[in-house]
């Protein structure tokens, strides 16, 4: 199972945004693998501060649950003055429909 979605970034934050994520808390990318989480990339459109991520899921995954963690909350916190987020400082995320794939 894959999933795909688009985040924004706000204006010149590109830089600071890969810099946290290239020290990625170990406590939430354990959660993220335990939640059935694997392959999980980011990409940047510099043009428009798009971000398009993509992640593979097991079939039995718990990715719905991960919202309800503390650790993912603080990673919000953490990340919120980046990115456009929601009132619970998520990131506002537009999910993408696959419409093509080639294995």
């Amino acid at each position: 199972m894959r999933n795909a979605y688009t985040m924004k970034l706000k204006p010149g934050n590109e830089e600071e945004y890969k810099r946290r994520h290239d020290a990625i808390w170990p406590e939430l990318a354990e959660a993220l693998k335990e939640a059935g989480i694997s392959h999980y990339s980011i990409y940047l459109d510099h043009a428009t501060g798009t971000l398009f991520a993509f992640q593979h899921l097991t079939e039995d995954n718990t990715a719905a649950t991960l919202p309800s963690l503390p650790i993912v909350k603080r990673w919000w916190a953490y990340m919120a003055d980046l990115m456009e987020t929601n009132q619970d400082n998520s990131p506002v995320e537009l999910p993408l429909e696959e419409v093509f794939y080639l294995e």
